[in-house]
């Protein structure tokens, strides 16, 4: 075979093969085809800090912030892992919260509240709750993990940054407090924009959008504004990003529940 029809041949294959991945036979497989490449896209940080303001809002509009550091580690074959330690107002200092995501099964998560001065395991059980008062829940803490739902693509769909893909996620965790999400991911760079949360009756329950996108390391695009609004509540929290940095060294060692009381 001549060298530029080799070429030609193998570019022609990679195309065919991407196409494949992204244009699948089903809606059920195209759905778990382009949630796939979203993860694919964000390999490879290997660890992350982050400062954090967490902005409360209640259904009248007031405003309450708090102050929180994050540390996350990616975890070769499981889901993430992630510490986020809270450091104003005066009366949630010191408490912290470690979350070990994983593939397959029930996440791993504990709170350490100072007051008590305990770490409180919380259950699979009670994985809808809220966090800190906040309208993101526990579940939604822990790492996108390709297993743990069933996907189906509905459309393409004009987006504020071009066109996203549509798709709907069933989680296959019995103790999800959904029935499912809908997901719109930009179809340039395979980004979250928005997430729409269905509660166990089939109602919209909460929005998620987020806002500002930088990109680091040449690779990694996240957020400055992540913005969760409660449509059944009126209630919203605002996540404010800032100081991102990766590769710091981190290790197994600095994500234990038995380091939890000593988080500084």
């Amino acid at each position: 075979m001549k060298m530029n029809t080799l070429v030609t041949s193998i570019i022609a294959g990679s195309l065919l093969l991407s196409a494949s991945t992204v244009f699948a036979q089903t809606a059920e497989e195209q759905g778990l085809a382009i949630s796939q490449e979203s993860i694919t896209r964000d390999n490879g940080w290997v660890d992350m800090l982050a400062s954090m303001n967490m902005v409360l809002r209640n259904k009248q509009g007031q405003e309450s912030i708090r102050e929180i550091r994050m540390k996350t580690l990616e975890v070769e074959g499981d889901g993430d892992k992630s510490l986020s330690i809270f450091d104003k107002p005066r009366d949630v200092k010191g408490t912290a919260f470690l979350s070990f995501s994983h593939n397959v099964g029930a996440d791993d998560q504990w709170l350490y509240l100072p007051a008590l001065k305990r770490v409180k395991r919380i259950a699979s059980r009670n994985k809808s709750g809220p966090f800190m008062g906040s309208e993101f829940s526990f579940e939604d803490l822990a790492s996108f993990e390709i297993e743990k739902y069933n996907y189906k693509f509905i459309e393409e769909q004009a987006c504020d940054i071009g066109t996203c893909f549509v798709v709907e996620q069933y989680p296959n965790d019995k103790n999800s407090g959904y029935t499912k999400r809908i997901v719109w991911i930009d179809k340039a760079e395979y980004r979250m924009l928005k997430t729409e949360f269905y509660d166990r009756k089939g109602s919209l329950l909460k929005t998620l959008t987020s806002h500002d996108f930088n990109q680091y390391n040449g690779k990694f695009w996240r957020p400055s504004l992540m913005k969760m609004v409660n449509h059944q509540s009126k209630k919203s929290t605002d996540l404010m990003w800032s100081n991102y940095k990766f590769g710091n060294g981190l290790s197994e060692s600095d994500f234990n529940k038995n380091t939890l009381k000593r988080a500084r």
